[in-house]
């Protein structure tokens, strides 16, 4: 019997073991999943969030680092969930750095 583990238990597995936070491009090069999109990985993210605090009781969090205009150095803090924002507000640019991921304990 198989004991294969789903693309979200790869990603939980792949985000606590980094040594540095990972952009949605990183989890599906490092995972080998060639034919899923970021926008794919945005959604598992949202809910490994959920998962992860809940199964380790508050123990461990998944954080992420802001995306940022590479032009002008605005941070997109207001966002209500993970993705890559297409344009700044400030300077109107599509220079955009993805948003980067990491599990963290809380100790």
């Amino acid at each position: 019997m198989s004991t294969e583990l789903t693309i979200r238990e790869k990603i939980v597995e792949l985000l606590r073991k980094a040594d540095e936070p990972l952009t949605a491009d990183d989890i599906i090069l490092l995972l080998d999943l060639e034919d899923t999109r970021p926008k794919d990985i945005y959604e598992h993210l949202k809910h490994i969030a959920k998962t992860v605090r809940a199964q380790s009781n508050n123990r461990e969090m998944l954080v992420m680092i802001p995306p940022s205009c590479k032009s002008c150095g605005y941070t997109f803090t207001n966002l209500n969930k993970p993705k890559k924002p297409s344009k700044c507000p400030k300077c109107k640019s599509e220079r955009i750095s993805p948003p980067a991921f990491k599990i963290i304990s809380q100790r």
